[in-house]
């Protein structure tokens, strides 16, 4: 193929892409159109930021105090639970350390004290004794109650999940008092009868 016939083929692409922009520059040109209103249909159930739809949709629902899941809480479950701690931690007496720090004995054990594990600096720095109510925020999410803690897991987000588990660590070498529930508010006293009118008199 001589250099005419190329030059004939690289004009007819030329000229291709130039009339393909010609033709999208005159339709902007020619038909101008509007942005879309993001307000102009309105989809029930959604309410527009600010909202009292909006409001109740952000207003997360309030957890229940630790003592009343406490007072709810089933053993039982609470061992169903601790399998997802098993692959990292053992919790037999005696049996030491496996990716993380035994459990037996936790609650109520100063934090990064168990013999023969190497805590993070995170961990260390901590301080303090792993009571009821720390143990409940740090298994929800370890990364986010302790900064810079190796421990990897996801958390236990449901709170009865993890007060479960709880009331199972505890019956393993811990034995802690369970906080008391605060007794419901005792209802308002039903308003005294009025007094029936006397018969009118005759």
């Amino acid at each position: 193929m001589d250099s005419f016939e190329l030059n004939k083929i690289a004009g007819a692409v030329l000229f291709s892409v130039l009339v393909v922009l010609g033709v999208k520059n005159l339709a902007d040109y020619i038909y101008k159109v509007e942005p879309a209103n993001p307000q102009a249909f309105v989809v029930e159930g959604v309410a527009a930021a600010g909202g009292e739809a909006g409001a109740a949709a952000e207003a997360a629902p309030a957890e229940e105090p630790l003592p009343v899941l406490l007072a709810k809480a089933d053993k039982a479950k609470g061992e169903a639970q601790s399998k997802k701690c098993q692959a990292c931690h053992n919790l037999q007496e005696g049996a030491g350390a496996k990716i993380g720090p035994d459990l037996y004995g936790v609650l109520g054990r100063p934090v990064a004290s168990a013999a023969g594990f190497g805590y993070s600096d995170a961990m260390k720095k901590k301080g303090g004794k792993w009571t009821l109510e720390e143990l409940f925020h740090f298994v929800k999410d370890p990364r986010g109650y302790v900064s810079g803690t190796a421990m990897s897991f996801a958390g236990i987000k449901n709170p009865q999940q993890r007060a479960d588990l709880l009331v199972y660590l505890n019956t393993l070498g811990s034995n802690l008092p369970l906080p008391a529930a605060e007794a419901a508010p005792a209802a308002a006293p039903a308003a005294a009868a009025k007094p029936a009118e006397a018969a009118p008199k005759k």
